[in-house]
């Protein structure tokens, strides 16, 4: 699925790799075709109208995802652990599912619905009964990812959710890499938040934002993630003068890291609900900034939407 368009000069030929055998396609005519792996609901490749590769193509060497999906945390915890009624538990960085198979529950040409529910190796990990439900639809040059996230059991369960789409950094067409930047929709904070070497919250930085505009350079990202906690923008726009650009646009999330690693083609893009410990942080986990507590029975949901546009 690594095939590019040779009318994308600019972007380097990938290595072939065989697929995953459960790649879950969809797509529409004369618009956006994508796949997702069931192994953690990744989106797999996003390609344009002109077999462009919209997104990151996971090299493991300098970092093995594309799109992963942070659930029931996101970032890291301090030691790894966190506290829940008097006991500590484990848990890797932005959680398990991305790293849990899902259970294909609807598909058809242009959507596909995955699901997510506990079972002993997550109760292991996260003792609460749950499902996450994602469902995955394009509509000509937009992709819209929905997630909704039940509390099935009977105490009230706290609740971390991200997107984290790595787009093409240059995009097909995009011209040169320094000429990328990001606008945000609405003014933003003069401060952002920095994290430390241990990927927890340390503080803050002046906010790189010059206006509402985010001009793109790896300078930016020699410390680490831009973190923008409680952001205004419900919306931003990825692009290049005079190329194309994608937009992309949020319900519900209202963190957002920006985030790449050294010489790699791609920024990432994460809109949350909920962001890292901080690096002193030492309460309940029901009680760190950012979750959501879900009653019984309560669905809490969010979504993304990218949309493409072609350089005029």
């Amino acid at each position: 699925m690594n095939e590019l368009s040779p009318s994308s000069p600019l972007i380097p030929i990938l290595p072939r790799e065989a697929p995953p055998a459960d790649l879950v396609n969809i797509g529409a005519p004369g618009g956006l075709d994508a796949a997702i792996n069931l192994q953690g609901a990744e989106l797999w490749f996003l390609r344009d109208r002109n077999g462009g590769h919209l997104l990151w193509h996971g090299t493991p060497d300098i970092w093995p995802h594309r799109a992963p999906i942070l659930f029931p945390i996101v970032g890291r915890l301090r030691d790894d652990t966190y506290r829940l009624d008097g006991h500590t538990h484990r848990l890797p960085r932005d959680g398990f599912a991305r790293n849990a198979r899902f259970t294909l529950a609807a598909h058809g040409d242009d959507h596909a619905l995955l699901r997510l529910e506990d079972d002993a190796a997550t109760r292991a990990v996260w003792p609460f009964a749950f499902a996450l439900t994602l469902s995955f639809a394009i509509s000509g040059n937009t992709l819209t990812i929905g997630a909704e996230v039940a509390n099935r059991g009977e105490q009230t369960m706290p609740v971390s959710f991200g997107f984290h789409p790595a787009l093409r950094w240059p995009l097909p067409q995009g011209g040169l890499r320094a000429a990328h930047h990001i606008a945000f929709d609405k003014p933003e904070a003069a401060t952002i938040t920095r994290l430390d070497g241990n990927d927890l919250i340390a503080g803050t930085a002046p906010s790189p934002l010059e206006g509402q505009d985010l001009p793109l350079r790896d300078a930016l990202f020699e410390q680490g993630a831009l973190v923008f906690p409680q952001v205004s923008s419900r919306a931003l726009t990825y692009t290049s003068p005079g190329g194309p650009s994608i937009r992309v646009q949020t319900e519900n999330l209202p963190d957002l890291m920006l985030w790449t690693k050294p010489d790699a083609d791609f920024i990432a893009i994460v809109p949350s609900q909920g962001l890292a410990d901080a690096g002193d942080y030492a309460g309940d986990i029901g009680q760190k900034p950012g979750m959501v507590a879900l009653a019984p029975g309560e669905v809490w949901k969010a979504s993304i939407s990218l949309t493409h546009e072609r350089a005029v």
